[in-house]
């Protein structure tokens, strides 16, 4: 693969500025201010993969949300630090009035680029209720949202039918909580609905001055921003699928912050990079292999059970992280509410159960495939399960996907595609709450995020009583069940939550990373060389 390409020269600049498609002149900003901002302090990250949805009704995926944390405003947002916890931003005041009301006041001042005016309770009325209106597919971040009351200007009510105990944790700090202006997407949209990856305004410290897909994403200071000053005057993400390209880029002084694999943390803290800090942070991915029930060759729950029996945890582990990583009892991480003590099948598997279990299937010279993203992580899970499944007479195609291939193999929207899929290697993100995890493998998911294509009326009831629980131990018990549930569907074998291993370059930033690991680049600060 090609070295990164760290820098643009001015020539290039203007060259990228003239074919923006609206992008600065969408955000009002001149491209005077766009060139100045490129020659200032810039940030240079890497992400794992490219942007993709840049509507926080319709995210997708924590890179994106990284994005839009810059480039618009929310009530709340998650503190950097090692403590799970949210503060204020868009909001002056936020109140439990009760279980099923919150009263924000908003601060003044806040303005959206393109003179689409102020930011008011209109705006956060229009963004939180058209994520249910448009029945998008990431609705369950709010749950039993009703609608959004206005008292006034600045100050509104967010009205629920029933409580919903993830909203502190997941919806109002993360990718739905984020606030859109209403004149400028119904101006930009038929109908107030998804605008993908064409912000019609912004409101938040940076504005998007140019994406170049799969090279960067270039943010620049939102001139227009009124509140705090953001650290740097331009932060350029690259996206680098492989990690262990983004090592080489990180050592060859490409970029200046990055996650890295497990399987270098050993070394990296021995002998880390000149100039470099490198933090430990646990994860809160879930990484699975998991396989579609649908699939002719999968509808019988015997093959579905030999596979996750002949399954050796412990093997893949020591293979794709070296051994750095611990074994998963699901998909609740250690630490959170909700995490599962152990898991049905143990660790090891026990391959003379599996074959017991392809012989109460009736099947034999059993061909499957397996689809993974192209990065080498997962690419060796792939190849160590078809090694283990060979030992019970399976034959396993490995398919190695790049990121826009693989994130859509699952959802009917894109296609029939889902229905050839049959094993998968499957990591997503999480936030600090089990319903983030659990609301996608709900019956309304199937064909959305469920590509499992999972059912069970016991788990959607779960799902829906545990998020109006506050005590933590009696959410656990409920969630403890559910992944009791998906593990006996025989869908699903948890691998790992992997860790969140970190470094920067201590010469150029000071980073602010969320307790998981995840950066907060509006926190992040310059260093002074």
């Amino acid at each position: 693969m090609n070295r990164i390409r760290s820098n643009l020269d001015r020539r290039t600049f203007l060259k990228a500025g003239a074919t923006l498609g609206g992008a600065i002149i969408a955000a009002g900003m001149p491209l005077s201010q766009a060139i100045w901002a490129a020659e200032g302090k810039v940030l240079k990250a890497r992400s794992y993969s490219d942007i993709d949805k840049l509507d926080p009704g319709f995210y997708q995926n924590a890179y994106n949300v990284d994005v839009m944390n810059c480039i618009y405003s929310k009530l709340t947002r998650y503190k950097p630090g090692s403590e799970w916890g949210w503060e204020l931003e868009a909001a002056e005041t936020v109140e439990q009035v009760d279980p099923t009301h919150i009263r924000f006041r908003l601060k003044k001042g806040l303005a959206f680029t393109g003179n689409h005016g102020e930011l008011t309770a209109k705006d956060v009325k229009f963004s939180f209720e058209r994520v249910i209106k448009h029945n998008s597919p990431v609705k369950g971040d709010w749950g039993p949202l009703d609608h959004v009351e206005l008292e006034d200007d600045y100050t509104g009510v967010i009205v629920l039918k029933t409580p919903f105990v993830p909203l502190w944790n997941i919806t109002l700090p993360y990718g739905c909580g984020h606030i859109v202006s209403e004149k400028a997407v119904m101006q930009a949209t038929k109908d107030g609905g998804d605008f993908g990856m064409k912000p019609p305004a912004f409101s938040g410290p940076y504005v998007l001055a140019d994406w170049k897909p799969n090279q960067y994403v270039q943010l620049a200071r939102n001139p227009e921003w009124s509140g705090p000053k953001p650290g740097f005057d331009e932060i350029r993400i690259l996206p680098i699928g492989d990690v262990k390209t983004a090592e080489r880029a990180y050592q060859s002084g490409d970029i200046d912050f990055t996650d890295f694999s497990l399987d270098s943390l050993a070394t990296f803290k021995k002998s880390p990079p000149e100039n470099t800090k490198v933090e430990e942070k646990p994860s809160l991915y879930y990484v699975y292999i998991g396989m579609n029930t649908e699939h002719p060759n999968l509808k019988d729950i015997n093959v579905r059970k030999a596979i996750q029996w002949a399954i050796n945890v412990p093997q893949i582990l020591d293979a794709a992280y070296s051994g750095q990583a611990e074994v998963a009892t699901g998909m609740v991480a250690p630490g959170l509410v909700g995490h599962r003590e152990k898991a049905l099948v143990p660790p090891e598997g026990d391959i003379e159960k599996a074959k017991e279990f392809l012989a109460k299937a009736g099947v034999s010279d059993l061909t499957l495939t397996i689809d993974c993203l192209n990065e080498n992580t997962f690419s060796t899970i792939a190849e160590v399960v078809q090694a283990q499944l060979a030992q019970i007479g399976i034959t396993l195609q490995v398919n190695v996907q790049d990121s826009g291939s693989f994130w859509t193999i699952g959802m009917e929207s894109e296609g029939s595609r889902w229905k050839d899929m049959q094993l998968i290697v499957q990591r997503f993100s999480m936030v600090p709450d089990p319903y983030y995890a659990t609301c996608f493998f709900v019956r309304d998911q199937v064909g959305v995020w469920n590509w499992e294509r999972f059912r069970s009326e016991r788990f959607d009831e779960l799902n829906a009583k545990a998020v109006t629980i506050d005590d933590p131990a009696e959410r656990t018990k409920l969630y403890t069940e559910m992944q009791d549930l998906l593990e006996e569907s025989g869908a699903y074998r948890f691998l790992t939550h992997e860790g969140s291993p970190v470094m920067y370059r201590t010469t150029k930033v000071d980073a602010a990373v969320r307790p998981d690991g995840r950066p907060l680049y509006l926190n992040f600060k310059p260093v002074s060389a």
